[in-house]
């Protein structure tokens, strides 16, 4: 006799408690974003990946901002009109090899990521890592580790 059955249904509860831990802190850090700065999850995420990769010395243009976030084409496009329209990113000419647009932070965009960041990564420690022991935090590194491996 296997223990499958077992193992099935402590695999449907380790995914139970992942959709509920992922529902329970990604909605409080968002509330908390949206409150101290005005901005949604994913305006900060396309913010910090373009301030990231600027930094990098390297253009950034839409395919490649896409493949970083692992976001659909489409649905950065999106988002990046969206923003666009805010005036918290613009598309420019890329200055090291001129072939094609670049994503760049406006002024506007830079410092709302700059005054947002500080009170985003509290609310991190708050509804997340605080709870958690560091060998908690450990395990959880390498099981997002693990299973970003298979991808």
């Amino acid at each position: 006799m296997t223990d499958a059955p077992r193992h099935r249904g402590a695999a449907l509860d380790a995914w139970a408690a992942y959709r509920r831990l992922h529902l329970l802190v990604d909605g409080a850090i968002a509330r908390d974003l949206e409150q101290n700065s005005g901005l949604s999850m994913p305006d900060y995420e396309v913010l910090a990946a373009v301030a990231r990769l600027a930094s990098e010395k390297t253009c950034v243009r839409v395919i490649g901002l896409a493949a970083y976030m692992h976001w659909d084409h489409s649905r950065l496009s999106r988002q990046l009109g969206r923003m666009q329209q805010r005036g918290l990113i613009a598309r420019e000419a890329c200055e090291l090899d001129g072939r094609g647009d670049d994503v760049v932070l406006t002024e506007a965009g830079r410092q709302t990521y700059d005054r947002a960041t500080p009170a985003h990564l509290a609310s991190i420690e708050r509804h997340f890592t605080s709870l958690l022991s560091a060998q908690q935090l450990n395990a959880l590194t390498g099981i997002a580790h693990a299973v970003a491996a298979l991808r």
